[in-house]
C-alpha cells in the first residue's frame, strides 16, 4: 500500500494539469488568440519558407506556455492555415507541428506531463527547472527547425503571398487565463490544482457568459476517460517498477546520452507517459537527460505519446493526410539531431 499511495501521489498531478490546460486552450481557441497567430505567420515576409519558420517558433512558444498536446490540438489547424493561405506545402507545417510539439516541450514543468512525473520528487520551483533545461530546449527548437527545412526546402519554395484579410480576435478569459497558467508554472512547486481551478472558471465564464463553448464540448475537449485511462496505466505501471524491483537502478549508472537514447526507444514501446512513471520510480543518475529522451524521443513513431495521436486524429478532421512511414522516416530525424544537440548541453 505505501507504494501504491507514493505513485497515486506522484502521478496525479500531470493528469489534473492537462486537463485545466486544455480547457483553457479551447476557450483561447474561441477568442480568435491562435487563428490570429496562424494568420500572422502566413503573412510573414519572406515566402513560405520564412512563414514556416515563423510558424513553428510559435509551435515552440506554445508548447512551453499551454502543453503540447493543446498546441497539437489547436496549433495543428492554425499551421494547416498558414500553409493553405499561402498555397504552400502542407507536409511541412503539418508534420513539423508534431515534430515541434515533442521537441518543444522540454521548458517549463507543465510543458509536457513527463515533466511533471519525473520531478515529482526532485523538489526546486518550476523557474529552476526552466533555468536547467532553457539551453537544451533552445536547441531542440532549432534542431527542429533546421531538419524539416531541409526535408521540404524544395517544396516550401513554390506557393503565393498571403491576403491581407486580418482575423477576429478579442481577448477574453481564455487568454487572461492562459497568462495565469504561465504564471502558476513559473511560481509555484505543484501548478496542477492551480492551472485546473483556472481552467474551470475560465471555461464556466465562457459557457455562461459568452456562450462560445458549451459543457459537452468542454467535456469533450478534456476527455475525461481518455485521460483517467492514461492516468491508470501509469499508475500501474510505477507501481510494478516500485514493488517489483525490475526497473530499480536501469537508469543509475548510465551516462547522459544512454540515458536518452534509452528512454526514447522505451517512449515507443510503451508510450512516454508510462515510461516517465517507469523510470522515476527509482534513482536516475541524469534525470534531466531522461526527460530529452521521454520528450524528444516520441518524434521517432507516432506510438510515443499522446500528442502524436491526437495529432493525426485532428490532421483527419482537417482533410490533411498523414503517414506512419513518413513520421518515423523524418520524426527518426529529428529525434537525434534534436536529441543530440540537447543532450550535449545538459548541466549535471
Amino acid at each position: 500500500m505505501p507504494a501504491l499511495t507514493h505513485t497515486l501521489a506522484v502521478t496525479w498531478s500531470p493528469f489534473v494539469l492537462v486537463a485545466g490546460l486544455l480547457l483553457i486552450g479551447q476557450v483561447a481557441a474561441g477568442e480568435g488568440l491562435f487563428t490570429l497567430v496562424g494568420s500572422w505567420c502566413a503573412r510573414v515576409p519572406g515566402g513560405a519558407r520564412a512563414s514556416l519558420v515563423v510558424t513553428l517558433l510559435a509551435v515552440a512558444a506554445v508548447t512551453a506556455v499551454l502543453n503540447l498536446d493543446t498546441a497539437v490540438v489547436f496549433m495543428t489547424p492554425v499551421a494547416l492555415h498558414a500553409a493553405r493561405q499561402r498555397s504552400s506545402d502542407e507536409r511541412a507545417f503539418l508534420y513539423g507541428t508534431v515534430f515541434m510539439s515533442n521537441a518543444a516541450s522540454l521548458l517549463l514543468v507543465g510543458s509536457n506531463l513527463t515533466n511533471l512525473l519525473v520531478v515529482a520528487d526532485r523538489g526546486g520551483g518550476g523557474s529552476d527547472f526552466a533555468a536547467r533545461t532553457s539551453l537544451p530546449w533552445a536547441a531542440c527548437v532549432v534542431a527542429t527547425v533546421a531538419v524539416v527545412l531541409t526535408w521540404r526546402w524544395r517544396a516550401l519554395g513554390a506557393g503565393t503571398e498571403a491576403d491581407g484579410a486580418r482575423e477576429p480576435f478579442r481577448a477574453g478569459p481564455g487568454t487572461a487565463g492562459a497568462a495565469l497558467a504561465v504564471a502558476a508554472m513559473l511560481l509555484t512547486r505543484q501548478p496542477a490544482l492551480w492551472v485546473l481551478g483556472v481552467g474551470l472558471v475560465v471555461a464556466a465564464v465562457d459557457v455562461a457568459v459568452r456562450r462560445r463553448i458549451e459543457l459537452r464540448e468542454a467535456l469533450a475537449v478534456t476527455n475525461p476517460l481518455l485521460l483517467g485511462a492514461l492516468f491508470v496505466v501509469a499508475t500501474v505501471v510505477g507501481w510494478f517498477a516500485r514493488t517489483s524491483g525490475f526497473a530499480a537502478g536501469a537508469l543509475a549508472h548510465t551516462d547522459v546520452a544512454a540515458t536518452a537514447a534509452l528512454a526514447a526507444v522505451t517512449t515507443v514501446v510503451i508510450n512516454n507517459l508510462p515510461a516517465a512513471s517507469f523510470y522515476a520510480a527509482h534513482a536516475v543518475a541524469h534525470p534531466f537527460a531522461l526527460l530529452v529522451g521521454l520528450d524528444v524521443g516520441p518524434n521517432l513513431a507516432v506510438t510515443g505519446a499522446l500528442s502524436s495521436l491526437l495529432w493525426r486524429r485532428i490532421a483527419a478532421r482537417e482533410g490533411a493526410t498523414t503517414s506512419l512511414a513518413t513520421f518515423s522516416r523524418v520524426g527518426v530525424v529529428v529525434a537525434v539531431v534534436a536529441g543530440a544537440a540537447a543532450t550535449s548541453l545538459l548541466r549535471g
